[in-house]
């Protein structure tokens, strides 16, 4: 069984977004399912939006095409302006990406980068994966304890995109420093925190990124960056600041989400040991069918996206029987859809070989998740090498000892703490 409940509470709404809301958000899902589905709610930065909780209804906003990911429909107040993006992006520049626009540049800039996650070329680049995960492992397996999170989770994912990029080894760590400022600061919807430093973080990662662009121009390899110039070449009108926009949300949005994936996944697996010693076995017998469903589920069960990055309506239009006006945020929280009982059967539990799971964990439509076979690679590769490498790994922490970070969109633990026999 899980270990969060999530059943539904009685009594009044609980809060959201409070720290130890963060910890465990799914009892306040549930009461939100069952009493609001589609909810109007201030965030911690003032900004105020829908939240849309059951899975059928978070299904359709996210293919509706009347919802737009563009903020220019923000019908935004004044003291709202600049709080539902990332900070810095565009001062730098940056917000030529998949994350901020509709059809027809969507259709046109995703079909150029979808180039790079083809099933060939994920497929290409797993022995790369395997060996940045046998590496990492390496460096602390003689200690007996490691912090999961920074030393494993966390660096696994940005030299792995890093080297789909084209990055040269030697500017990786730059990379790394200024994610991890991200990774630490950056709380989208939440207000205060430092995002000054983010903001120069994405200052820093566009120079860069220009310069590397124009290295990239003058001699191409076979890397994503120099793919994107190639097609711009042939005519396809990629501007150097929508190469370098689509560069920047690869990494950012390509690197955290499968921090918490890997980060979150093995958690659950350390605190549901019967899942746990189920799919060591079959590992251990050579088979890979319950790694693949295994890793749906924890995407499932407790992914790395809460909530859907933003969508904004460009005209009326009714979800759940409500009514959503022109320029209202529209929030689809993922966490909720997809412990929904009337879609997953006994949602709150942790099953590895359910079938039939057809989560939101990467989205639904037109903007669903382009990295998603390289994260699928990535979480099913670091799993089962720690579970084969660390076959006693246990926390080191008790589980109300651990924070989670306090953001919005992302869901992920702050560090994880683990024993085990060194090697």
């Amino acid at each position: 069984m899980s270990t969060t409940t999530g059943q539904c509470p009685e009594g009044p709404q609980p809060p959201l977004f409070t720290w130890e809301f963060a910890s465990d958000p799914y009892p306040a899902y549930a009461w939100l399912r069952e009493h609001a589905p589609v909810h109007r709610t201030r965030l911690p930065s003032g900004v105020e939006a829908w939240l849309v909780t059951r899975y059928a209804d978070a299904r359709q906003a996210l293919a509706d095409q009347r919802l737009s990911k563009n903020p220019e429909h923000h019908d935004e107040p004044s003291h709202a302006k600049g709080k539902t993006g990332i900070p810095g992006e565009r001062k730098a520049e940056l917000m030529t990406h998949l994350l901020n626009i509709d059809p027809p540049d969507h259709t046109r800039l995703r079909r150029l980068v979808s180039k790079a996650f083809t099933p060939r070329r994920v497929a290409e680049f797993a022995p790369r994966v395997q060996q940045l995960t046998d590496e990492l492992i390496d460096k602390f397996i003689a200690s007996g304890e490691a912090d999961l999170i920074h030393e494993f989770a966390f660096p696994l994912p940005i030299y792995a995109i890093c080297d789909l990029l084209g990055v040269p080894r030697e500017d990786q760590d730059d990379f790394r420093d200024w994610a991890g400022m991200m990774l630490r600061h950056f709380k989208p919807g939440h207000g205060g925190g430092p995002r000054g430093g983010v903001a120069r973080s994405v200052k820093k990662m566009r120079g860069y990124l220009a310069e590397l662009i124009h290295r990239k121009r003058e001699e191409p390899g076979d890397d994503l960056i120099s793919g994107l110039i190639k097609a711009s070449d042939h005519g396809e009108h990629l501007t150097e600041n929508e190469a370098a926009a689509m560069a920047f949300i690869l990494l950012f949005a390509g690197f955290e989400t499968t921090v918490n994936l890997i980060g979150n996944g093995t958690y659950q697996l350390l605190r549901n040991p019967g899942q746990r010693e189920r799919l060591q076995r079959s590992l251990a017998a050579g088979e890979t069918d319950l790694l693949e469903t295994g890793v749906e589920e924890l995407l499932r069960h407790d992914g790395p996206v809460e909530l859907a990055t933003w969508r904004f309506a460009t005209e009326p239009l009714s979800i759940g029987g409500q009514d959503i006006a022109p320029g209202d945020p529209v929030l689809v929280v993922l966490a909720a859809a997809d412990r929904d009982p009337e879609r997953f059967a006994d949602p709150d539990t942790l099953d590895l070989a359910r079938r039939d799971n057809q989560h939101l964990g990467y989205g639904h439509g037109i903007h669903y998740c382009l990295g998603a076979p390289l994260a699928r690679l990535e979480g099913q590769t670091a799993i089962a090498t720690l579970l084969r490498r660390l076959p006693d790994l246990r926390l080191a922490a008790e589980p109300a000892d651990l924070r989670w970070r306090g953001g919005l969109i992302m869901r992920g633990l702050r560090t994880l703490p683990v024993e085990f026999t060194p090697e």
